[in-house]
């Protein structure tokens, strides 16, 4: 007796392949934004959530100086990659505090995690909409130093900005996709069952996303 299944099998596997067999174009989203900056920072703001916007790496950096200096930071993490993270040797630039890189430091990064007062990485992608950052997790680039501190710093190129999702999946084409990857909206955010707000209780109080 043939089942439902085996005959709905059956219909696929008869069916002629042809030229009309065919993958669709890539998904266009339908969301234009005149300013993509513009509409990422009311977004992120929106999400509690704050943005530097600068005119480029050295000023970024000097951004983090001040940031670190007014947050009284003294134990940083930073994932090693991607660019531009792996392109300024921190240690020299900033010795008033203490570092630990992700995938080249020694010592116990869980450990330092825990302890720091500080995490930076970089980001995939800005996502446009909802004031979104992606980012990916692999060597170099630890969940860790973006969910335990207090404090999170994005340095983000301006050239990482688009849309929205589908339209930075779309442009991926093939590159597959890493184990884990994270889209952060803004700080830690709960509620209970009333609805009252709380922010950072299950991971960092501040997101800063330095946009140059």
């Amino acid at each position: 007796m043939t089942s439902a299944r085996d005959e709905i099998l059956g219909r696929l596997h008869e069916r002629p392949v042809n030229g009309e067999d065919q993958l669709p174009p890539p998904w266009q989203s339908r969301r234009q934004f005149p300013d993509l900056a513009a509409r990422f920072e009311e977004a992120l703001t929106a999400a509690k959530g704050e943005v530097k916007r600068v005119a480029d790496l050295p000023a970024a950096l000097e951004e983090i100086g001040r940031l670190l200096s007014s947050l009284d930071a003294e134990r940083v993490v930073i994932n090693g990659a991607p660019a531009p993270l792996d392109e300024v040797t921190w240690e020299e630039r900033f010795p008033g505090c203490r570092w630990h890189i992700a995938g080249q430091s020694e010592g116990a990064l869980r450990a330092f995690c825990a302890e720091a007062d500080v995490g930076i990485s970089s980001a995939d992608a800005a996502l446009a909409e909802t004031g979104s950052i992606v980012v990916q997790s692999g060597p170099g680039r630890s969940r860790l130093a973006t969910l335990l501190p207090p404090v999170h710093i994005a340095l983000v190129p301006g050239e990482r900005l688009t849309a929205d999702l589908f339209t930075w999946v779309a442009g991926r084409g093939e590159a597959e996709f890493p184990a884990n990857l994270v889209l952060i909206s803004g700080p830690s955010k709960t509620a209970d069952i009333e609805q009252t707000l709380a922010i950072g209780v299950h991971g960092p109080k501040r997101l800063i996303v330095i946009l140059y």
